[in-house]
């Protein structure tokens, strides 16, 4: 694996998500940290990361969110709409996300990050 490929899509503010950097660190892997609340990933990227992690974009939606419970909990939204409300709230976007090459996960728990390893 060339070190160059690995990426993590990050929040600081989330134990799950430093867990996870610190695994990879650990391993002694280097890898690029994409804060994706500061740097939201684009509606094409979104669809290139749910390509590689094999899910639909519902699947991607944390629904333990307040902007979800707030506006979307209950409601039957089609892949183009989710797209367009991870755009606008990229909070609401599961995190950590692990990309390698072309495969992703979503590393929760944490460990799980070392199956890209």
């Amino acid at each position: 694996m060339s070190i160059a490929t690995l990426r993590i899509y990050h929040n600081p503010r989330c134990s799950k998500s430093r867990s996870a950097c610190a695994l990879i660190v650990e391993n002694g892997i280097a890898a690029e940290v994409v804060e994706y609340l500061q740097t939201p990933p684009t509606r094409e990227e979104l669809r290139v990361l749910l390509k590689k992690l094999g899910m639909k974009p519902a699947e991607l939606v944390r629904q333990g969110e307040a902007v979800f419970k707030e506006h979307y909990a209950g409601r039957k939204l089609t892949d183009e709409e989710w797209l367009d409300v991870m755009v606008e709230y990229p909070i609401l976007i599961e995190r950590p996300i692990v990309v390698c090459g072309d495969k992703a996960i979503v590393a929760r728990p944490p460990e799980k990050v070392l199956e890209l390893l």
